[in-house]
């Protein structure tokens, strides 16, 4: 098989890597790559936003599957494009991939399904926004902290963990009036603070099926000791000790399985990688967010166990014919450490 993976980072290098040891993997493209990823695969330039060049490129050279690594491109609607032309592709249609492109979508689905999350507030404007957050202090108190979560898609740096209603007040200027992201800042949430335990879990799925893949725990300040600022990530290792096979279930039947329904109830299967990020904590488990691709640098720590055909795991996906895949995993441990300027 001919395979093009779309994307350029320690993700895409992980994806790569593990496709080129399928016997099925004939040929690996890369756009664009980077030079780590050149060693197993030829790099092609062309951004992951031109949804055209990558699909004539998929058409020209015959490939008979693309992955998709960031999410830009998904909710660009790279996928719609490429199935249009009738060209294998591996993640979710534009309308499902709104669950990553909007946090004010994605907490409107869980509360409507029933998907355990923080309280929120959706805010359409700075003033909105700052009566929200001294709202939330006046009633849960100084030491309660609150997470001001940028709407729009922010590179991973779109949400804000802060402590003090001084400080909430002013992320909420940074990303509403300074518009630090851009019109991802056109619209916030403002949200409980939740503590506990965060967990990341990816399931593959083809809109029926869900299957679950190692847990990890991934972590995102940009100093030691998870101090200072979020950043994309920082570094993730898997397996995690409190995460029991009976806590992974429970987060596939009252989180992942009830998101794919919603998402098909909207009347486009969701096919791909689905991530939600979840936080066990005193009263349960809750989710944070909802990513529509594989999580970087968690997949950097997962594949390498993985001990199941990696493409033909994403061909079921794509074919909608998960049900007859049995997945397993080696019995080890995985670290990622993120080298960052």
């Amino acid at each position: 098989m001919r395979i093009l993976v779309i994307g350029g980072g320690g993700r895409e290098h992980a994806l790569i890597w593990k496709l080129s040891q399928s016997p099925h993997t004939k040929r690996l493209y890369c756009a664009p790559g980077n030079a780590g990823i050149a060693d197993r695969a030829e790099c092609i330039n062309l951004k992951p936003t031109d949804l055209d060049g990558l699909a004539n490129f998929a058409s020209n050279e015959k490939v008979d599957l693309t992955v998709v690594g960031p999410e830009a491109p998904l909710i660009a609607g790279v996928v719609d494009r490429f199935e249009a032309r009738g060209l294998p592709i591996f993640g979710p249609a534009t309308d499902p991939s709104r669950l990553e492109g909007s946090k004010a979508f994605a907490k409107e689905l869980m509360v409507k399904y029933g998907i355990p999350t923080g309280e929120y507030r959706r805010c359409e404007s700075a003033d909105e926004a700052h009566a929200a957050v001294r709202d939330h202090f006046r009633r849960h108190g100084a030491g309660s902290g609150v997470v001001i979560k940028a709407d729009g898609i922010a590179a991973g740096k779109g949400v804000c963990v802060v402590d003090t209603e001084e400080q909430a007040l002013s992320e909420v200027d940074r990303m509403m009036v300074q518009r630090a992201f851009g019109e991802a800042g056109d619209v916030v949430v403002v949200e409980e603070r939740l503590v506990g335990q965060e967990l990341s879990l990816m399931a593959i799925t083809d809109g029926e099926t869900v299957i679950p893949m190692l847990p990890a725990q991934d972590h995102k300040r940009i100093f030691d000791n998870d101090g200072g600022p979020n950043t994309g990530g920082m570094g993730a290792y898997t397996p995690v000790s409190f995460a029991t096979p009976e806590l992974i279930q429970q987060a596939v039947d009252q989180v992942l399985k009830p998101a794919v329904s919603a998402i098909r109830d909207l009347g486009i299967p969701y096919k791909g990688v689905l991530y939600a990020g979840l936080m066990v904590t005193a009263d349960g488990l809750k989710t944070l967010e909802f990513n529509c691709r594989f999580g970087d640098p968690e997949t950097q720590a997962i594949l390498p166990l993985l001990d199941t055909d990696l493409v033909e795991l994403l061909m079921s996906a794509v074919n909608c014919a998960l049900d007859t895949q049995a997945v397993k995993w080696k019995r080890e441990a995985a670290v990622c450490v993120v080298a960052a300027s």
